[in-house]
């Protein structure tokens, strides 16, 4: 289904030219996945896997662009799709799995972008509205329904702290993560000192990601039980939500935040011969938590070379309130009344990327404009 302004772009040639020149989007593929598109357009089958990244509040901006993608581009699919997500991007491709994503995704971004807390709030009160939005984005049918969905096949990456990091002790976990971040600056691989990636999958260890070995993995199939878990133990970031100890299925211990290990996702996509749907609020792809700050460590270009990253555009960008996209400083740095109304502007104003996707793939506009992802900022 097309919204209204992409009807009025289809009904005229010159508007469609002029609205194409201001595109919302700014679109970066691999070599493998430019090669396709510019001899094929971009149409769904061509789609064999879509990740979604950490990033918190940062995906509002992807907000209409999901709606779009989730009720009318991949339902035209015939075969299966295999997500993958972390953190804030698990929630949305759960949602995809619902048996109303568009709805689904519509409840996540309400509840989200409206919650409250109080002027300081714990860890514990933070956990307990997370998991109230959770269980009301998914409603009281919607964990079967990802379980039981045999055509999107649902992997959540939740890290499981070791050693130290396990204790109930606060202090303990606290030295744990610091250690951690000491290690990583040396290498990533480190990482499995401290943490054992889980990836929670509807195909348990039959998911495609089942056998990555850059990091200690392990694989738990997901239940109707332990999905809200899974959900709440990958968007538990440290020092702002409590972890998810003891989830059904999987090894005993204290599960955090997927972003920990894999922050945008810098993995073997899996996809064959197929292409990788990458809808990403930048063109930054940094492997995980602790590499923010470490310039020197970004994705392994051959990981992205059937990745289509569609991002929002700089000039889409500055348009939005405060020159930016939403980021969890917002709950610091702004009022809980000019939080919630700059949240809601880069909602709606997120409808914006969905039209200009449908006019490329209805059309083939803006088809040129497509990037090589090496020349992506990074």
């Amino acid at each position: 289904m097309l919204s209204p302004i992409a009807h009025a772009l289809a009904s005229n040639p010159f508007k469609l030219y002029h609205y194409a020149m201001q595109s919302s989007l700014q679109i970066y593929a691999g070599p493998t996945a430019l090669a396709s598109i510019r001899a094929n357009g971009i149409h769904p089958e061509q789609f064999k896997v879509m990740v979604g990244a950490s990033g918190g509040p940062k995906w509002f901006v992807l907000f209409g662009l999901d709606r779009y993608l989730f009720g009318d581009f991949l339902p035209r699919r015939r075969d299966a799709l295999y997500t993958l997500g972390s953190s804030a991007g698990a929630w949305r491709m759960c949602c995809l799995a619902t048996a109303d994503p568009v709805a689904a995704i519509e409840r996540l971004a309400k509840l989200y972008s409206e919650e409250q807390y109080s002027d300081r709030p714990t860890t514990r009160e933070i956990t307990e509205k997370a998991e109230l939005m959770l269980t009301g984005t998914l409603g009281p049918s919607g964990a079967a329904e990802i379980a039981a969905n045999k055509t999107i096949h649902t992997t959540i990456i939740a890290d499981r702290s070791r050693g130290l990091g396990s204790s109930r002790r606060k202090g303990l976990q606290a030295a744990s993560l610091g250690a951690a971040a000491l290690a990583n600056i040396i290498s990533r691989r480190s990482l499995s000192l401290f943490f054992e990636r889980t990836l929670f999958s509807t195909l348990g260890a039959a998911s495609p990601w089942s056998g990555e070995d850059d990091l200690r993995t392990a694989s738990v199939q997901i239940t109707e039980d332990n999905l809200v878990p899974a959900m709440m133990a990958t968007g538990s970031i440290p020092y702002v939500l409590d972890g998810v100890r003891d989830i059904p299925g999987a090894r005993p211990g204290l599960y955090w935040d997927g972003g920990i290990t894999d922050y945008h996702l810098d993995m073997d996509y899996h996809a064959g011969e197929a292409l990788v749907l990458y809808p990403h609020f930048s063109s930054a792809v940094i492997p995980g938590w602790f590499d923010k700050p470490l310039s020197w460590r970004r994705a392994q270009e051959a990981n992205l070379d059937r990745v289509v990253m569609i991002t929002p555009s700089p000039s889409f960008v500055a348009g939005l309130p405060n020159g930016k996209i939403p980021d969890r400083n917002d709950f610091e740095n702004l009022s809980a009344e000019e939080r919630v109304r700059c949240w809601r502007l880069v909602l709606a104003a997120s409808e914006r990327m969905a039209d200009d996707f449908a006019a490329l793939v209805e059309h083939g506009t803006g088809l040129e404009q497509i990037l090589p992802i090496a020349q992506r900022s990074r």
